[in-house]
This record gives C-alpha cells, structure tokens and sequence, in this order.
C-alpha cells in the first residue's frame, strides 16, 4: 500500500481573497450600471435578430419537419453510434483498448491534452461530443429544399453553435482547467473572472476578448520598424517610401496598396517577417499606402475616394518623389480589389503608368464570396446601414468580431479558454497585436462596397459601376498580372480568387500558397515554410489549375521576384527618401498608423 497522501490543492489566503473579491464586486457593479445606463439611452430601437438567423433556421426546420422518416432515420444512426461508443468505453473499463468510434479531424487542437485519449471518462466526453456535433451538422446539412443563402447561413451558425458548446469550453468538463483549479486551489478562476471583467470594461459593456499581450509591442519601435518616410499625404492616406537596403535598385518602383479593414504593417510585423523589408533587400523602391483610421468626420467618404485620394493620388506623389512616371503595383485583399477598379479606370483612359499588377488575396469576382456572404443580404445590411449612419463608421471591433467568427475556435474559443478559465494572460505574439489594432470603416465606403461588390457583384460586369465619371470594364486591362491566393483562406477563398484570371486581357500568372488569407501571404523564404503551387497555363476551371500545377516548398516571395524582374525597367543607383521633389513630413510608419481606434 502505497504511504504516499492525496495531494493538497493550494487554496488562497483568506485575507487576499476576500479582498479580491471586493475588488470584483466593484468593479462588476460598475460595469453593469454603465452596461444598463447605455441600454436605456439607446432605447429598444434595434432589431431583435439583426443577423436575420431566426427565419433562415425556420425555413430549415419546416423543410425538415416535411420529411420526417428522413429525421428518424438520422436519430437512430446517432443512437446505434451511441451504442457502439459506450460498449467500447465499458471494454476500455476492462482494459482493452478498442479502436475510436469517432476522432478529432486533423489541426483540431482542442483535444491536445493527453487526458483526452488517456482517462476513460474524458474520451467518452470527446467522443460524445464529436458524435453529437457531427451530427448536428450532417443532419442540417442534409435538409433539401433550401436556396444556398439560407442553406450557407445555418450551416454557419451551426457550427458557431457546435463550436461553443464543445466540452474544452467549460470547467467541469476540461481536465487541463480541471488540473490547473486543483494545483491552484481554485486561483486561475479568480484572475479569469477579473479578466473577464477587464474585458467587458474595455468593450465598453460587450465582451472584448483580449487577444495579445499589447503592451509587449509598439508600432514604430519593435513591430513596423522599417527605416524610410512619410513623403505625401491627404485626408486619406500617408505614403511612406521606404530607404534602400541595395546600391542598385530596380528603376521603376513599387507600390503596395494595403486594405484598409486592417493597417498596412501586416506586411512589416518584424525584421524576420517583414515583406517590405525583404522586397527592398531585393533591390526595389518600395512605396506603401498606410490608410487613415477614419471618424465622423470622414462619413461621406466614398469607394470613388478611395480610388482618387489613394492609388491615383500615390501614382502623382511617386512620380514626384523619383521622377518615374511608370511603376509596378501589388494589392493586398480590399486593396487588391480597389487596385483592379483602379486598372479598370486607367484602361479607359488609357493610362499605362502602373506596368505590372499583383494581387494578394483579393476577390474582384464575388459570385462566391465564402463564408462573408452570410453576413450578407437586405435584412442585415439594413441592420448595419442604420447603425453607420449613426455614427459615422463602422466600429473596427464589429469589423474583427465577424473576421473571428470565421475561426472561432482559434479566435475566440482558445482565449476564453486561455484567459477566462485558466486565467492566463495573453502571449506577446506580433500577428495577433496587429490583428487586434483594427480600423474604422467610413459609412458610404462601407455601404458601396458591400452592396455593390459582395451583394450585386458589379466589379465584374462590364459598365455596371462608374468610378470617377468612368464606367469600369476590368476585361480591358491589359497589364500583366501575379493572382497569389492561399488555399486555406476563409476571407477569400482560393477558387472564387481564381476567377480573375478568366478576366484580364493581359497575361496571367496563378500562384497558390499553403495556409490561410494572412499566414500564407506573410511566409518569408528563411522560415523555410509550408509550400506553393504554380503553373504557366490558367485553364476556366481552377481544379483543373490545381491538378496541373507543380508543387514547390517554402515560401512564394521568391517565384513573384523573379516574375517582376521582368518589369524592373532596369537597374539605377539606390534613391533616398527625400531626393526627388517631396520634402518628407515625418519618419515612418508615419502619423496615421497609430490612430487606434475605440
């Protein structure tokens, strides 16, 4: 018999947990009356179901009650699932070690924990779980008669549902936060409601998950720390030129257009990331538009403005600064999207100033938009016009809530687990820092593009929209192209992207990277990670693209290098920021960049 006692849990000191708890109680009565206050002074004048979830799930359900039998079928193929689970879980009891009935898919993180496999009880949990959700979802699924809007929206809400409801969610039913209230004596739950409670004071009243660790990065000194300067700007944007790091540099420069959903220094994090600070090492003049983080005072600010006061008016200011009159020019996301209308206007004009255009995840063609789309119909864009037009703009943080919801369970799930249940503090981790500093949207911008461009799909309709007194044709562009798409990219997704290449006059590069919409763009060739596909031909269909495509390893930045050489226009002696016509206004990342918004 073994001497050894149970282990003790260590329980706080009396003293400094009563008075911890004193602190809660204030700060969470304060909270709440602020909470309450704010309900009462905007009244009951909002929708009740603002996402227009309740009609898509009662469609589904009348279609589902209509078949019945259909129902049934799928009860008792859970139940004889069931069946098998808990005859193998009563064998494991006897020490066999049948196989699972059911497995976490692959990259399915929640279940790390070696408790999961090891404790009987434990799998039984994930097991139950994994059955139920995988049920739940084939079962919604599987209801015919649904238009594919409706039908996209409940499986999406679906899985939000599955997703909170997974038993890493919840205390009692998590053996890592099991282990850690015992070896704490219940401390990781006290620091998880404080920061719960930190939150709700920082969203003002809504939860606002803290992601990262903010005071262990500043913007300017060890995250977007590229030398150069702030060489033009307007109400919309700052124009940073960035200082060679090569003797020669390539003649005609670079720009990089940003979205303007996030800043633009996801493409300058650190030195060991940073694409900007590898393309100038690569010999380029880099240029790179850094957007205003807009107020009120920018409401009336439209897509046509955005085109005018950001690549149009950069095309002018580069020109200044270097005497090029031609560059070439990369689009990132929404700014990729702008770019293609930009290259639509110019066509029409026949302005050949920006030679050579890539595009990093963009969609111009919107048929299928992913996951977005179900963010997108009359009800909600109503809900979301009405709150704008109060304001002004769209909130960054109501922005970043609908990016998280697309990956719930590593954008929000693992910090309520984190910070809430195991009452860690966030890590220093510089993607999250940057993904947490979001921008404002201004209403007419917003409004435009979201109606225009994801619900009508003008961009694409030769004539459809007029930008600046010019109808937009992109079937006219004739410059030559670089699409890089990623093929886990839940923002755009990599076939609705491939469509462009259908579209141009011009020729046509496809390159698709591993990963996701910012971890497969931001992969730079020393992290010798994940892999690309690349090809020459670009066929209509892009499986057909993918099952001709080569397979290379590490990252793209280098194949996209040796495509611009091409459009270099030559080698000239490196120019510094300031030599040409434009005085700099200030160092980067310049003033904009720094604008946080509440």
């Amino acid at each position: 018999m073994s001497d050894q006692s149970p282990q003790e849990p260590n329980l706080p000191d009396p003293a400094e947990f009563a008075k911890t708890m004193a602190s809660i109680a204030e700060q969470s009565q304060r909270i709440v009356s602020e909470f309450l206050s704010h309900q009462q002074g905007n009244g009951a004048n909002g929708p009740v179901d603002p996402l227009n979830i309740g009609s898509a799930f009662f469609e589904m359900t009348r279609q589902m009650m209509s078949d019945p039998a259909k129902l049934v079928q799928a009860q008792m193929s859970l139940w004889q699932d069931y069946m098998t689970l808990w005859q193998n879980t009563t064998r494991r009891f006897l020490g066999q070690e049948p196989d699972p009935v059911v497995a976490p898919e692959q990259g399915d993180y929640r279940f790390k924990d070696e408790a999961w496999d090891e404790n009987v009880l434990f799998d039984f949990v994930k097991q139950s779980y994994l059955l139920t959700s995988r049920w739940i979802q084939n079962t919604v699924g599987e209801v015919e008669g649904l238009d594919d809007k409706t039908a996209q929206k409940i499986d999406f809400y679906t899985r939000q549902f599955v997703d909170a409801m997974a038993p890493t969610n919840f205390v009692a039913t998590n053996p890592e936060v099991l282990r850690e209230t015992f070896e704490s004596g219940g401390e990781n739950l006290i620091n998880g409601l404080q920061n719960v409670l930190d939150d709700l004071e920082r969203g003002k009243g809504k939860l606002r998950i803290k992601m990262v660790d903010e005071d262990a990065f500043e913007v300017g000194d060890n995250i977007a720390t590229s030398e150069g300067k702030v060489v033009y700007q307007n109400e919309l944007i700052q124009l940073l030129q960035f200082a060679p790091l090569t003797d020669k540099v390539a003649k005609r420069p670079l720009l990089i257009i940003p979205p303007w959903i996030n800043k633009y220094y996801i493409l300058d994090l650190r030195q060991k990331n940073s694409f900007i600070r590898w393309a100038t090492e690569q010999g380029l003049t880099v240029f790179c538009v850094s957007w205003v983080n807009p107020d009120a005072k920018l409401a009336d600010k439209s897509f046509e403005d955005y085109m005018i006061e950001g690549p149009l008016a950069a095309l002018e200011a580069i020109e200044q600064a270097t005497g090029e009159r031609e560059i070439n020019a990369i689009g990132y996301c929404l700014g990729g999207t702008l770019l293609a209308a930009t290259l639509g206007h110019m066509a029409a004009a026949g302005d050949d100033r920006i030679r050579s255009a890539t595009y990093f995840v963009s969609l111009v063609d919107f048929e299928e938009p992913g996951e977005l789309g179900v963010f997108i119909d009359d009800e909600q864009l109503d809900s979301l016009e009405a709150k704008m037009d109060e304001r002004g703009y769209l909130e960054g943080s109501e922005m970043a809530t609908t990016f998280n919801m697309l990956r719930a369970n590593d954008l929000i799930w693992s910090f309520v687990i984190n910070n809430y249940l195991l009452g860690k503090d966030p890590f220093p981790f510089d993607l999250l820092y940057w993904n947490s500093d979001s921008t404002r949207m201004p209403a007419a911008m917003h409004s435009y593009y979201l109606r225009t461009m994801y619900q009508e799909n003008k961009l694409v309709q030769p004539g459809a929209l007029t930008l600046n007194e010019t109808p937009i044709d992109l079937t006219a562009i004739e410059t030559p192209t670089f699409i890089l798409s990623t093929r886990e990219d839940h923002i755009a997704p990599w076939k609705s992207a491939y469509q462009a290449t259908q579209l141009y006059s011009g020729p046509v590069k496809f390159v698709l990277a591993a990963s996701g919409h910012i971890a497969g763009v931001v992969n730079h060739p020393a992290a010798e990670k994940y892999c690309y596909w690349s090809d020459t031909k670009t066929p209509k269909n892009p499986d057909k693209w993918l099952d001709g495509a080569t397979e290379r390893p590490g990252s793209w930045w280098p194949e996209w290098r040796k495509w611009i050489k091409k459009y270099d226009g030559g080698q000239i002696k490196a120019r510094q920021p300031g030599d040409g016509k434009l005085e700099p206004i200030e160092d980067a990342p310049g003033s904009y960049v720094l604008v946080k918004a509440t």
